[in-house]
């Protein structure tokens, strides 16, 4: 008799851990790719949830000014007024950050970025997308009269950069990318989170046969320029291989873009069984 009560204990005692180990496991194989850079984000099928569900932590939106509404697209919207940036990022990034900041997930978690392409009159788009940003400034990063704080979700304005309005503000909750051909810094304490440019106006290499000592040392060379500007370095439009990848990490960049997740995960996770790793989502 006591036998059969010690085996329902054991029992007992199984079904309750079992589901702890079992997530626990699961925790220990989420991978965050921080070195992702997920391009035209919107394009996918679930906007933001797809690229934060693959671990990535760079995430980028085109945005349109039309009839006052941040409209999210690559070409200028004609029927998407339901695809806004609040809709599909800012209000999700919200709950997302809520959710899990009670369970101290970002004390360990790095922040997420939302880079945002402005694609429209850079003045009226920014205009339009300061008060947005003013409601979930809880969440964000921000720059008070040269102290930067740091917060959950970086936002940075990329593509039409209304700099001089940027600049003027006293108070701020966004920091900027420029393209860093010129080793001359930019001023401005944490104006300029990352070095960005166009592949090919760097190098015109696709990946087929070795690449030149000439064009490995240019893309050092611009990595190097932007780390010494306390800057992250991005190519975009480069190449989705892996033979790029490689390169482009092994010079120093510190962002591949991709508009594929689960091929750039792999081939990350792949090349460094130690990769990022954090608890599960």
């Amino acid at each position: 008799m006591a036998t059969k009560k010690k085996a329902k204990i054991i029992r007992t005692l199984l079904n309750w851990l079992l589901p702890v180990f079992m997530a626990s496991s699961t925790q220990a194989q989420q991978i965050i790719v921080e070195q992702g850079y997920a391009h035209n984000d919107y394009l996918h099928e679930r906007p933001l949830l797809d690229a934060l569900e693959s671990g990535y932590v760079n995430i980028e939106a085109d945005v349109f000014l039309k009839h006052n509404q941040l409209i999210v697209a690559h070409w200028f919207p004609l029927f998407k007024e339901n695809r806004t940036l609040e809709h599909l990022y800012l209000a999700p990034l919200f709950k997302y950050v809520t959710d899990h900041n009670e369970r101290g997930f970002f004390k360990t978690y790095p922040p997420i970025t939302l880079h945002i392409d402005i694609k429209s009159s850079p003045n009226e788009t920014y205009l339009a997308l300061r008060p947005l940003l003013e409601r979930y400034r809880s969440i964000l990063s921000s720059c008070e009269s040269g102290i930067f704080k740091q917060g959950k979700v970086n936002i940075v304005i990329t593509g039409r950069k209304p700099e001089a309005l940027i600049r003027s503000e006293k108070i701020r909750f966004v920091m900027m990318d420029e393209c860093s051909i010129s080793p001359i810094p930019q001023n401005g304490s944490h104006m300029y989170a990352m070095s960005s440019c166009r592949y090919s106006r760097v190098i015109n290499w696709r990946g087929n046969g070795p690449l030149s000592a000439k064009d490995r040392l240019r893309l050092r060379q611009f990595a190097m320029i932007a780390h010494q500007q306390g800057k992250k370095a991005r190519l975009w439009a480069s190449p989705e291989n892996d033979e790029v990848r490689k390169e482009l990490i092994d010079c120093g960049f510190d962002y591949i873009t991709t508009d594929k997740l689960t091929e750039l995960k792999g081939f990350l996770s792949a090349r460094c069984p130690c990769y990022n790793k954090f608890p599960l989502r």
